[in-house]
């Protein structure tokens, strides 16, 4: 399950918060066993709503023009934050979670960088933004879910 947490803290350095809602579902929803730790409140009522909401707010106002780097201060921070709490979370279950955060955040390094990389890249290769920005969400939403997949 390490190799998760690794993967989860990746995606956190494409999208920081849409990990932290998937991950927030599956607590919730009974896959992820995180009652009794101290990440039991990613699986409270209330909790994957907000973080559903949080996280379409990402997705939209990455879009825009006036949206920092990701490769800033508050927002690279942000995403090790959040790959080390979802690092956590998907290594919980195994009594590994300080391992887990330790690789979370190591991923969200490395998707932080690597995906401002390839999204530049793509980019260039659409002649615009969007649609590379529009394929990262996808890859985001899409790989959290498959990781947390992995709990059912």
């Amino acid at each position: 399950m390490l190799i998760l947490a690794l993967l989860i803290g990746i995606i956190a350095g494409l999208r920081s918060l849409a990990p932290v809602a998937v991950v927030s579902w599956a607590a919730h929803l009974g896959w992820l066993q995180l009652q009794g730790t101290w990440l039991a409140f990613l699986g409270a009522a209330i909790t994957p709503y907000v973080t559903t909401l949080l996280a379409l707010g990402e997705l939209l106002t990455d879009k825009l023009p006036t949206t920092p780097s990701r490769k800033t201060a508050v927002p690279f921070g942000a995403r090790i934050l959040m790959g080390a709490l979802c690092g956590a979370a998907v290594t919980a279950r195994d009594g590994a979670s300080a391992f887990g955060l330790c690789l979370g955040v190591i991923g969200a390094v490395i998707g932080t960088l690597a995906g401002a990389a390839l999204r530049a890249r793509l980019a260039r290769g659409f002649g615009k933004d969007l649609p590379a920005a529009l394929l990262e969400d996808v890859i985001a939403v899409g790989g959290a879910i498959l990781i947390v997949s992995r709990f059912t």
